[in-house]
């Protein structure tokens, strides 16, 4: 007997075991349970590894742990706001929060989502003027600075933020980094000697236990976060390097939506990043009281905003749920900006019975290409779209990577989510969902103006596009599930 026969006699229970757990225990969707079947049996060596790396099921693992009086009181605020909107409140003069009472139940529900209402927000499209306007936030900090990003990279505009989160730490300003281990994959120690000499903390999500080999590597902190004070939180799309104020030559021009905000609705990012510190750093989230001040906004800051968070050990995808209400409450127009294209088939279809409906459903993804396989799937799924009737634009003024949603003119989500599967099923993400008219107009309003920066992509382009490029969509498609 050879070792090759041996090798395999040796490894055929253990796929044959995995196999019984995929189908019997994971509880996925028959498609990818086949994927996984035929890859294992085929593939035993290769596709153990696979499986170990990218196969993981995290749905309902719980990750997050609560200190006990914190987590009865989260408990104790949600009970008292469903009590609260089963009652009528908030009181609703404008017509803005009734009609979306379902989407702000579900949110409550099933991801904890409180509603705030004492908000005020400040959107940045352009890089320069958004790390402008933080590091100035971060130099006016007295109390702390909690700061999450993806990609946090080592180049002119990482070493300015770094340099400005040290000179608060020196001056006894509590200071916490955390950034994901595969998106800043280029820091080292070396990066943060002053930081940390400064008494800075900072803590990597998910890091690799083994150097340049991450069995979690599928699993992403997509989120970006910054809290100071507990007063002023900003999230959105982007993350801190040169790219992100039109520095890479590659990219030129990087259009992003990011949001600044006052109000109740910091609180909110303030508990996820706690959550995520905690989940990096092995302890209970500390929900200090210094952390929830009471917010200050001006007199008119009354903007009502819902912040959902996903990630793939939740039960339900909550961010995906959102964008699935949100799309099917529509009764006019839905106006989509996302780099990357790739929907499940529960989102495809509502777009496309939408459009189909007579509803005006706009996509917007960028015509330069960041990631190939990417940028075909999408072009695959723009197809799938257009034959419904739906609208394409692609923006040519640099890289579009914005993440935005508008509904009627009504109602807006903006956030760190692409409309791609990894996204809403594997990457942890956090969405703002706006209830307010008047902002949602301000966003369609920009939405135009990049309108006037992209060329109309048909379906008579599509239908004329290269035998390489069809070829390109049907291998980029069938991988589309882990992009």
């Amino acid at each position: 007997m050879t070792w090759n026969t041996e090798l395999t006699l040796l490894l055929l229970p253990v796929n044959i075991l995995l196999a019984g757990v995929l189908v019997f225990m994971e509880r996925r969707n028959v498609a990818a349970t086949w994927s996984w079947l035929m890859v294992l049996l085929f593939v035993p060596v290769v596709g153990f590894v696979l499986y170990m790396i990218l196969g993981q099921n995290m749905r309902r693992r719980k990750l997050y742990k609560w200190d006990k009086r914190d987590h009865a009181y989260l408990k104790s605020m949600i009970a008292e706001q469903c009590q609260k909107l089963e009652e009528g409140w908030p009181e609703d003069k404008e017509g803005m929060i009734t009609p979306y009472r379902k989407l702000i139940d579900m949110n409550l529900n099933t991801s904890r989502s409180l509603l705030t209402l004492r908000n005020e927000v400040d959107f940045y499209t352009e890089g320069l003027k958004k790390f402008e306007q933080l590091l100035a936030d971060i130099a006016a900090a007295t109390q702390h600075i909690h700061m999450q990003y993806y990609i946090f990279n080592n180049d002119d505009w990482g070493r300015k933020v770094r340099d400005a989160l040290t000179v608060k730490a020196r001056e006894g300003v509590q200071v916490r980094l955390l950034y994901d281990d595969i998106g800043s994959r280029k820091l080292n120690d070396r990066f943060f000697t002053e930081f940390d000499a400064a008494g800075g903390q900072r803590a990597i999500f998910f890091p690799s236990r083994i150097p340049f080999f991450n069995f979690r590597i599928n699993y992403r902190n997509h989120r970006k976060i910054v809290v100071i004070d507990g007063l002023i939180s900003y999230t959105g799309g982007f993350n801190v390097g040169n790219e992100y104020v039109g520095l890479d030559r590659r990219f030129g021009h990087w259009r992003d939506t990011h949001m600044r905000l006052r109000g109740e609705a910091v609180h909110s990012l303030q508990r996820m990043f706690l959550m995520d510190w905690g989940l990096a750093t092995h302890q209970s989230a500390q929900h200090l009281p210094e952390f929830f001040p009471d917010p200050v906004v001006s007199g008119d800051g009354q903007l009502a905003i819902q912040f959902v968070a996903g990630g793939p050990s939740d039960q339900w995808r909550h961010v995906e749920n959102a964008l699935l209400h949100m799309i099917h409450s529509a009764k006019q127009t839905i106006w989509l900006q996302t780099p990357y294209l790739i929907p499940d088939e529960s989102l495809l279809n509502a777009l496309r019975i939408a459009s189909l409906s007579g509803i005006d459903v706009r996509v917007m993804i960028p015509h330069m290409a960041d990631h190939m396989f990417v940028h075909w799937a999408s072009r695959y799924y723009v197809g799938e779209l257009l034959q419904a009737g739906v609208k394409c634009y692609l923006y040519t003024n640099g890289f579009l990577h914005a993440k935005m949603m508008v509904v009627d003119g009504r109602i807006a989500t903006v956030g760190t989510a692409n409309f791609d599967i990894r996204s809403l099923k594997l990457n942890f993400e956090v969405n703002g969902i706006i209830y307010d008219w008047e902002t949602a107009q301000r966003l369609e309003a920009i939405y135009q103006q990049d309108v006037e920066e992209s060329i109309p992509f048909t379906l008579e382009d599509y239908n004329n596009r290269s035998a390489w490029s069809k070829f390109n969509e049907s291998i980029s498609k069938l991988l589309s599930p882990i992009l």
